[in-house]
Order: structure tokens, then sequence, then C-alpha cells
């Protein structure tokens, strides 16, 4: 029989803070799995891996035995998280939040066990409180509480507007634990005044107020700021598995441990032994090769993950994959200029760009690096274009 610290130190693994653990505990000897609830508002629908420092946390407690209340904010996300910002954020159309929630179901999956998780939208319930209803949960917490957390207080003290609505948002996810029954709830470490808003809720309502599971914010690629779509550093997890594979090469050796600590499925004791192995000389590129094939072939497959290295492998040693998508230009002119090329391919976002990756030598045809950046292709060629390490086209140009 599996001894409870056993899964305490499991259920803490990787966490930021558990809240309160005591209380976790006395809910674990129950002996009954936990109803575990985390939140998501559609307001993308593309998961990335920051996402899945969650969605990893909600497995281990699947595999514990747990049940995952996999939230979607239908609801909620027509009003927009405040959380983090520093403005008012638009909300969505009840068509955008239904075509993004769809589109979380599809993804989540890919992690979570379908027969231990039930999707549930909030606007179930949510929709029923009506006027009467949303007026008495507003009740229960003052201004003055709202202000307490860290972005409101911010925006008013820099004069910056927050709207009536937006006050509203941390009570709806708090009384979204009142319906749910909830046990445990896990969220963004920036998400901590939420989830404390559901135990208080709780207690008002008279349930046993969850506990809290707060799990840090994973950095992007660049090693600095949170992953995030907009930023363009992040690792989307529906990405082909040769660009999930290339792009985890390209994090840092320090960067590495971080990614391996939040999503790896392996054990402590066998990622202590990589680092062990690392400070007793091996090269840190073995361990990212075996997490990145780790990752892909949860995202994709085995199959996928070996291919994948073998596309890396390649690249690396200058050579051209398999894969290269085929991209065919129809000429206005007699001859075009590589960077206008470049352009037309999707390989650069501008000319300029082009330009500046000729400068660094990061671009080649058929292999060859480009040095000319008034170089001219004519019309009835085809050429493999290369741009970087992980950009290619098989480019063929044709008289308009």
């Amino acid at each position: 029989m599996r001894a409870l610290n056993e899964d305490l130190a499991l259920i803490k693994r990787g966490c930021d803070e558990l809240l309160i653990e005591q209380e976790l505990v006395e809910k674990l000897k129950l002996g009954r799995p936990l109803r575990v609830k985390a939140g998501f508002d559609p307001t993308a629908p593309d998961l990335h891996l920051g996402h899945t420092v969650l969605l990893n946390k909600l497995r281990q407690l699947q595999e514990l035995g747990h049940h995952v209340l996999f939230l979607i904010g239908d609801f909620t996300g027509m009003i927009g998280d405040p959380t983090g910002k520093s403005a008012t954020r638009p909300p969505l159309t009840a068509e955008q939040v239904q075509e993004n929630a769809k589109s979380y179901e599809a993804q989540v999956f890919k992690i979570l066990k379908p027969e231990q998780t039930e999707v549930v939208f909030n606007s179930a319930w949510i929709s029923q409180l009506g006027a009467a209803g949303m007026l008495k949960l507003a009740a229960t917490h003052t201004v003055a509480r709202m202000l307490e957390r860290d972005d409101f207080s911010k925006r008013y003290k820099n004069n910056q507007p927050i709207a009536i609505h937006e006050f509203l948002y941390p009570l709806l996810q708090g009384y979204d634990s009142v319906e749910l029954k909830a046990d445990l709830e896990l969220g963004g470490t920036d998400q901590k005044f939420n989830l404390l808003m559901g135990r208080e809720l709780q207690k008002h309502y008279g349930q046993s107020p969850q506990c809290v599971l707060t799990m840090p914010l994973l950095e992007g690629l660049d090693g600095v700021n949170k992953m995030s779509k907009s930023l363009g550093n992040y690792i989307g997890i529906a990405e082909p598995a040769n660009d999930i594979f290339s792009k985890l090469m390209s994090i840092s050796d320090t960067l590495m441990w971080r990614y391996i600590e939040l999503l790896s499925f392996e054990s402590m004791e066998t990622i202590a032994s990589w680092k062990q192995s690392v400070e007793a000389g091996e090269n840190p590129r073995n361990i990212k090769v075996r997490f990145a094939q780790e990752l892909v072939t949860r995202f994709h497959s085995a199959e996928a993950a070996e291919q994948a290295l073998a596309d890396f492998s390649l690249r690396s040693k200058g050579g051209i994959p398999d894969d290269v998508p085929e991209v065919s230009i129809a000429l206005a002119q007699d001859r075009i200029g590589i960077a206008a090329l470049l352009k037309q391919a999707g390989l650069v976002a501008s000319t300029s760009e082009a330009l500046r990756m000729i400068e660094q030598g990061g671009v080649k045809l058929d292999s060859e690096k480009v040095e000319d950046k008034a170089l001219q292709l004519g019309a009835g060629v085809t050429v493999v274009a290369q741009v970087g390490k992980r950009k290619f086209a098989r480019i063929t140009i044709n008289r308009g």
C-alpha cells in the first residue's frame, strides 16, 4: 500500500506553495478521490508548455487516484481575467469563447486521463445566479479587500482605470469552487488571490475550504519572460514534432534543468542521476536529447521522437531534412532579390530581417551560405532555402 507521505511528496513536487498542508493531509486520510479543480479561461485556443506545468500536476494527481475538474471559464472568459494586467481586458464574444473551448478540450487529453477528467463550464451555474444572486455574491467582500490584490492595487495607485466588472472575476472564480465542492484547486503563482477567494467563499457557504496548490510560471525560450504566445517565446503542444524537439534543444543548459523539473515525468532520482552525470563530465546535450524525446513522445509518438532526433542531427550537420515544405513563387518581373524571395516564401517576416540574417551568415541556398545581399534569382529555378537552423523551404520560381 502506498504511504501517504509518498503521495504528499509527489503532490508537492515542483510546486511553489501548498496551503494548507495539514488540511490536505486530513483530506487524503479520508481515503476517497479528491475533487481537484483547475480553471482555464479560453482566451487563447493553443496550449503551450507553460500551461502543461499545471496539467502535468493534474495528471500526477490522477495517477494517485483523484478526480480532475477541468473548468473552462466560458462565462468568466467573457469578463477577461485581469490577473497581472495593467489595463482592462476586452471581453470575448460567446462565439469566440466556445470556439476556443473546443480547442482546449481537444488538446488537454494529450496529458490528462479522460476517464478521470470531468470537463465543466462555469456558465452552467453562473448564468443561473441572476442579478439578485450576483449582488448577494458581491456583498461577501469589500472594495478594500479587492484592492489588496497586487495588480488592482498598482493600477489604483497609478490612476489607471479598474472596471467594476473586474472585481467580479475573483468572486466568480471563487464561487466556482463552491458549486464544484472542490477539495483542492491548482493555479499559477499569479492566481493566489483568486484561489484563496475560493477558500473564503466555501467557508461562507458552509463548506469545507479547499486547499490551494500554486505552481511556478515557466520561463519562455528566452529564459527571462513568462512563456507566452504573444511574446513568441513559447513551445505549443500541438506544434510539429520537429519544431518541439528543435526548440527544446535550443534552450540554455541552465534553463534545461528548470524545464526538466517542471515538465518531465521522470523520477526525482533519475533527474538527480542526470545532474550527477553532467557534473562528472557528460555533455548536457545528451540530457537535453532525452528530455526532448520524452516530450515529443508525449505529444506525438515514440516514432515521431526518433524521427525528430534524426532530423535535428541532420540539420546540425548542415544537411537538408526530408520534410521540407514546398513553396511556389510567381514572378511579376524577370528576377527577384534574395530578401524578397525569403519573405515571399514565409521564411522571414520582412526583407529587413532577411538582410540581417544574411549579414549574420544565417541564410543558405542549397546548403551554400549566401553572402551577397544583392543576389537575384530568375524564373525556372528550384532551390532549397534555409534561414537559421530550423527554417527550410524548397522554393520553385515561376514566371507570372
